[in-house]
């Protein structure tokens, strides 16, 4: 086999600013929901037997790098059935985000930073709430169906949601997660409030699970926060 015969997986790359809160909560969660591969520092890609069918990872627009996750970020993952070993916080590059095939920024200035680093990825750069609102308009019949894969799905979100976005009322107030970096618990449940419904929302429209998809409210409001 030739490296051109090696299939590339779906790359999804979170982003918020210091890699250390945010983006590895969605990283991980996300990873944990699609039963996807997640970046692993020790484990070289090239060096891996096996290229998974999707690969979720994270970089911070102004990183902490060389640094793991925060202690309160890694308990509420654990909390929620993630493994959160091995994280090392990185900055993001034009590199990375050339070869992402969809960016979930935290907020939206992280979607304008990334839009600034690299202005071809703009079309599938979205806030990762953005995305879930996006996804709740869409008809099961508008993504693959009988033996798609969950990368199939995927691939096939990213021009759906873009397209949508231009037809959909934009909701920036709902676009922001909180940034709990030197916050309490309490900011820190906050946070993942905000992000873990949209998260579970995105997943769910890719492993085509319409029966966990979630009405809309809970999108945009942090008090029923769902535990997996």
């Amino acid at each position: 086999m030739t490296p051109a015969d090696v299939p590339t997986p779906f790359r999804v790359l979170a982003v918020c600013s210091g890699n250390v809160c945010r983006s590895p909560a969605v990283e991980r969660l996300l990873a944990t929901r699609l039963g996807a591969a997640y970046r692993r520092p020790a484990v070289p890609a090239a060096r891996r037997r096996l290229v998974p069918a999707v690969e979720v990872a994270s970089a911070g627009t102004g990183a902490v790098a060389g640094m793991p996750m925060t202690d309160l970020t890694a308990r509420l993952l654990v909390e929620h059935g993630c493994d959160p070993t091995g994280f090392v916080a990185r900055q993001v590059t034009p590199g990375m985000l050339r070869q992402a095939d969809l960016v979930l920024a935290l907020t939206a200035q992280h979607r304008s930073q990334v839009v600034r680093l690299e202005p071809h990825a703009a079309v599938r750069t979205f806030t990762v709430r953005e995305l879930a609102r996006l996804l709740l308009g869409m008809e099961p019949a508008d993504l693959p169906g009988t033996g798609a894969t969950t990368a199939d799905r995927l691939r096939a979100i990213v021009p759906l949601a873009a397209a949508r976005r231009r037809t959909v009322r934009p909701e920036p107030e709902n676009d922001d997660v909180i940034d709990p970096y030197l916050g309490t618990e309490k900011t820190y449940r906050a946070a993942f409030a905000l992000l873990a419904p949209a998260v579970l929302e995105i997943a769910a429209a890719a492993r085509a699970d319409v029966g966990e998809r979630r009405p809309g409210p809970q999108i945009t409001r942090s008090e029923n926060f769902p535990r997996p």
